[in-house]
């Protein structure tokens, strides 16, 4: 192990192949360190909680966890770990869903080489990266987001504390839930949904949760 490499990296594809190659690829940069390499999402799981890498890159098709699963375990975990998601797949729900469990890079496979370098980057940094070929999906996500902003001005008023919440209210979490993810009380817990429906203008018991689930891709 080279004690200069900087990021380390955990990898999870469950094809022999192609973790090598992606390995392959990495290690060109000296910068990069591959800290763990897993054939399957629980061990990847596992891996990631007990190291902590700077990077996770997950196959979101794998046996035990796909790779959805494994974000938000991280994200319900709040570990410091920046989610990187490969994936065949080109449908729009998909990413919506990866980005709403903190996923920061987004690759296609088909391109994997030419941009996973750039996604460690860009991801070790805090920053997003999507495949140029589904970019047009972040530019909607924004738009939607902004379309819901305007068309409820509340959206604004809310604290970051609140926004975080109401992700989680949209993830059919329950305040007993948010607490413990949180560190707080369930009463904090209830008092913030309170003061989020209010100023949303939400009335009635389950209009915060029905709120929060028909806009989840939309709260940014």
């Amino acid at each position: 192990m080279n004690s200069e490499r900087s990021v380390a990296i955990l990898i999870a594809d469950d094809h022999p192949i192609v973790r090598r190659g992606l390995c392959s690829v990495i290690l060109e940069n000296p910068a990069f360190q591959i800290i763990a390499a897993e054939s399957d999402g629980l061990k990847a799981w596992e891996n990631i909680r007990a190291l902590q890498p700077r990077v996770a890159i997950v196959d979101f098709a794998m046996p035990t966890l796909n790779g959805l699963e494994v974000a938000r375990r991280v994200q319900e975990h709040r570990l410091p770990v920046a989610m990187v998601m490969l994936t065949m797949h080109k449908e729009e729900d998909l990413f919506n869903h990866a980005l709403d469990a903190g996923v920061l890079g987004y690759v296609v496979k088909d391109n994997a080489v030419d941009e996973l370098l750039h996604c460690i980057r860009a991801a070790a940094a805090g920053q997003h990266y999507i495949s140029p070929v589904i970019s047009h999906f972040f530019i909607r996500r924004h738009q939607n987001s902004q379309a819901l902003v305007r068309q409820e001005p509340g959206l604004d008023r809310l604290t970051p504390t609140e926004r975080r919440i109401l992700l989680l209210i949209a993830e059919s979490r329950t305040s007993k839930e948010i607490a413990e993810i949180m560190g707080i009380s369930s009463r904090t817990v209830d008092n913030h949904r309170f003061r989020i429906s209010e100023k949303l203008g939400l009335r009635g018991t389950h209009s915060l949760l029905k709120f929060a689930f028909d806009h989840r891709s939309q709260l940014l």
